[in-house]
């Protein structure tokens, strides 16, 4: 038994990519991969804060798409393959939608869904040009792709999620299924991981917000961001080696209601 489960949770030999390297559920998924022995490349727009020494950091801007495929060039180029691409970064806006500005709208949608799309793009480019045998892509999403807000538990936080976060999230979680479909013949698996709300012990969201969360989740509290680790080993490991094109949420059973 031991044997069977070292083989499917094997990562040996392996590298990975993850973007948002530098953010709190980024340098969790860096730091796992690290852990279970993978060469781990990170993309940030910023690399010198929240890093890790093992990590091989690579500054890029992931809604420019010349960045991107520079990053995918230099790595191929020196280590030859890249098997796992965890596409992590996003960013959100919080102000009231009746504020909302097309030069906010613009940022979010070219970092969540345009950089997801370049960074597959590349990917694939240089997979195809090697004739690398196999691969596998994570999407990170949100169960706000999937649900709305309550806005009754924002009672003391001003980071009120926006129309377009949840959008653009919608968007990643049917990109993930395109793609699955569209690579399936490349032997490259996709799927979407979508975190529920994630506790940030470094900047706690307000009491009165934990509170009503914890009301609302049938679990009764927040994230921890281990728990999302799970989830992403699983599916970048030959565990899942028939799953393509999901949607994982783990969400501690929010979206169920």
């Amino acid at each position: 038994m031991d044997n069977y489960l070292n083989k499917l949770f094997n990562f040996s030999g392996k590298s990975v990519l993850v973007t948002g390297a530098c953010g709190q559920l980024g340098k969790e998924i860096c730091l796992a991969f690290v852990n279970v022995g993978c060469m781990v490349f990170g993309v940030d727009v910023k690399t010198t804060q929240n890093n890790l020494p093992t990590v091989k950091y690579y500054e890029a801007d992931i809604s420019n798409q010349e960045q991107v495929d520079q990053i995918f060039s230099d790595i191929y180029e020196k280590y030859g393959k890249i098997d796992i691409l965890i596409n992590n970064a996003g960013v959100s806006t919080f102000e009231p939608f009746e504020e909302r500005t097309e030069a906010k709208i613009d940022w979010v949608m070219n970092v969540n869904l345009k950089g997801t799309f370049w960074c597959i793009q590349s990917f694939v480019n240089k997979f195809d040009k090697i004739f690398q045998k196999a691969a596998v892509i994570v999407n990170i999403g949100s169960f706000y792709g999937v649900i709305s807000p309550d806005f009754r538990i924002y009672t003391d936080c001003d980071r009120k999620n926006s129309e377009i976060y949840g959008a653009t999230k919608a968007g990643v979680i049917q990109m993930s299924k395109y793609f699955a479909v569209h690579l399936a013949d490349r032997n490259i698996r996709v799927n979407t991981l979508s975190p529920g709300g994630i506790f940030n012990p470094a900047a706690p969201q307000g009491t009165g917000f934990l509170n009503n969360y914890a009301f609302r989740c049938p679990m009764k509290r927040m994230a921890n961001v281990e728990e999302m680790i799970g989830g992403i080993l699983y599916l970048s490991s030959d565990a899942s080696s028939y799953t393509t094109g999901q949607n994982l949420i783990i969400d501690g059973g929010m979206s169920s209601w």
